[in-house]
């Protein structure tokens, strides 16, 4: 393992400036006519913003210098900047994000096969209380700006390249923070990456993971997303699930179901189930029936996940025998079944582990 410090940005005092990254582009060529500049200026900085990532006015060279004087002067870009990152054997890298308010957040690049993952954060902290995640160990500060998430992936496409030599292939919305509660500068956010007008990625490269808010799923399908749902399942009867995430007592599995029904209706889009073994909780051949009648009624597939301990909790992995018995089962009924076993062993890889610590 390897912990590269970086250089964090100073306590910026209050500004007044407006944020220019909260403009879409109607907005931006109005404010930018309004102060005098020609209404095409507005497609060149959206570009500079959105398609070339800029963080500073500076870098807009292609306008002159006094209109970039002009918008250093009313407007400001606060960019994330990252504080640390940690390196695993396994190629891992975790980075934990300095936002412009001194908050934390993590983004971890995942290395696999022929894909390179950036996995970004969508809130300060998670109100959820997750038994198993060090997230849910926090208190939520605040969500995320779309422009927030957006320089995550940023970042993290940059150290694909850098340290690998490799594009950035997909994006999970699965780091500290529940997507769905924080829904509109999600979507924002993905819409500036799969733009043609900003990074272009295709949304099929994209899954944003939910531990359960029915109403917000359903919606995902009233707003027919292009990108991936996956829900954070971990149990397929209310009374274990209870024990892990207290947001199943509002939203139990047959509410959940009804809305996974209604999100595949509207999207055609198969879900994904995540589905973590813990020792002698919910890795029986029980509890694998329990989770194939759950599943059955929509297109899926299940990711069975190796557990990442956190000192918080006693939770710990399943042995071999029981995963193996488990997944036998599921593959025997139809399911189609991926094993993703943990990543970055060696460093604070679990979500909110480094942001907790640093913070």
């Amino acid at each position: 393992m390897t912990i590269v410090p970086e250089t964090a940005p100073e306590t910026a005092a209050v500004d007044a400036r407006k944020d220019i990254r909260q403009l879409n582009l109607s907005e931006l060529k109005d404010a930018l006519t309004r102060l005098g500049e020609q209404a095409f200026r507005a497609k060149q900085v959206h570009a500079w913003l959105w398609k070339q990532s800029a963080r500073s006015f500076d870098e807009m060279t292609n306008l002159s210098l006094k209109t970039r004087q002009l918008l250093a002067e009313r407007f400001v870009i606060r960019p994330v900047a990252v504080e640390s990152k940690q390196v695993s054997r396994d190629r891992t890298i975790k980075s934990a994000f300095r936002l412009h308010d001194r908050h934390l957040v993590e983004g971890v690049l995942i290395p696999a096969d022929d894909r390179m993952t950036a996995c970004v954060s969508s809130q300060v902290g998670c109100s959820l209380s997750c038994k198993f995640c060090a997230t849910g160990y926090m208190v939520r500060k605040r969500n995320l700006d779309a422009a927030e998430i957006y320089d995550q992936i940023v970042h993290l496409r940059g150290q694909a390249e850098q340290h690998y030599q490799t594009p950035l292939t997909n994006i999970v919305y699965m780091g500290m923070g529940e997507p769905l509660l924080n829904y509109a500068n999600v979507l924002q956010s993905i819409a500036h990456v799969t733009s043609p007008e900003g990074l272009n990625m295709s949304p099929r490269r994209i899954t944003v993971s939910t531990a359960g808010i029915a109403k917000m799923i359903s919606k995902l399908g009233d707003d027919e997303v292009k990108f991936n749902l996956a829900l954070s399942l971990h149990a397929a009867n209310d009374g274990k699930r209870n024990q892990l995430m207290p947001i199943n007592e509002s939203n139990s599995l047959a509410v959940l179901k009804e809305a996974l029904q209604y999100f595949y209706r509207k999207t055609g889009t198969r879900v994904t189930y995540e589905y973590i073994l813990f020792h002698r909780f919910n890795d029986t051949l029980e509890d694998a029936k329990e989770l194939y009648e759950f599943t059955k009624h929509t297109p899926c597939k299940v990711n069975i996940i190796e557990y990442n301990p956190i000192s918080e909790a006693s939770f710990v992995n399943t042995d071999e025998d029981s995963l193996r018995h488990f997944g036998q089962f599921l593959e025997n009924k139809g399911v189609v079944v991926n094993v993703r076993r943990s990543r970055g062993k060696d460093i604070d890889a679990a979500c909110g582990q480094l942001a907790g610590k640093q913070g």
